[in-house]
């Protein structure tokens, strides 16, 4: 079996200091993947176990965005970025080879409260992002997780009536999310759970709204259809604290 967890960490020297360590020493999982790392690693007062295999992608801009991947299987390739300059200056995509699948760390950009980033992120990044999956699809089955920052239907997210102009829940937004899903990919979680509400991964800081689970579900991972038959588990830890975001994951057999 193997166990992977993804994990926006809303900067990880932040979260060190709220049981990252902690985290990594109960869950054991054989890949990691965390997005908005926001740190080099000289930067970072932890050390992973020497089983892993540890990738950084940091941003170029110090504290801002950024990813790792860190994995107990063997490595066979890396690729950092999607090989598109526009796209690969905020440290946002990791891809590995293992022996099965490719594996890849995403932190998709966030449209901004005022929708000024929307443009970009719906009609360059998820076009983009999607035919790099689709490339890498060509000779491995892929499995991508991350901060997508999208909830896709009206049961990922509390208040969805309240939200279509909102960054996250717009109809471009949405649409990318419905393109990954034409393209054959599998959320996992929506695909063994398929009427779970209430069931979130990201609370604003604001007016207490993880006390209360007004929560999104913006944090995914999705497989390639070779891959669902091996599909055991689909989880979101909303216990794990340490973060804005909680990690989720699988267990694929």
């Amino acid at each position: 079996m193997t166990k992977i967890i993804s994990w926006n960490v809303n900067g990880i020297r932040a979260c060190l200091k709220k049981g990252f360590a902690e985290f990594m020493e109960a869950e054991q999982p054989d890949i990691l993947c965390l997005q908005e790392t926001k740190a080099f690693p000289d930067q970072v007062p932890y050390t992973f176990s020497s089983e892993y295999t540890v990738i950084w992608h940091p941003a170029k801009k110090p504290g801002y965005s950024g990813t790792l991947l860190a994995s107990k299987l063997p490595v066979l390739e890396q690729r950092l970025g999607m090989g598109i300059e526009k796209h690969d200056q905020e440290g946002r995509v990791i891809a590995v080879e293992l022996e099965d699948f490719w594996m890849v760390t995403v932190y998709t950009p966030n449209s901004k409260n005022d929708l000024l980033r929307l443009p970009y992120r719906s009609g360059e990044w998820d076009v983009d992002f999607l035919a790099y999956m689709k490339e890498l699809e060509k000779s491995k089955p892929v499995v991508f997780c991350g901060d997508l920052n999208v909830a896709h239907k009206e049961i990922d997210l509390a208040r969805p009536d309240a939200n279509h102009k909102s960054a996250g829940f717009t109809d471009e937004e949405r649409m990318g999310f419905d393109n990954i899903v034409k393209a054959g990919f599998i959320d996992s979680f929506r695909a063994l759970h398929p009427d779970a509400a209430g069931e979130y991964s990201w609370w604003s800081y604001r007016a207490a709204a993880r006390k209360r689970n007004v929560g999104w579900r913006i944090d995914y991972v999705c497989l390639s259809p070779d891959l669902q038959p091996n599909l055991k588990e689909a989880f979101i830890l909303q216990d794990v604290h340490g973060s804005d975001h909680c990690p989720v994951g699988v267990v694929l057999g």
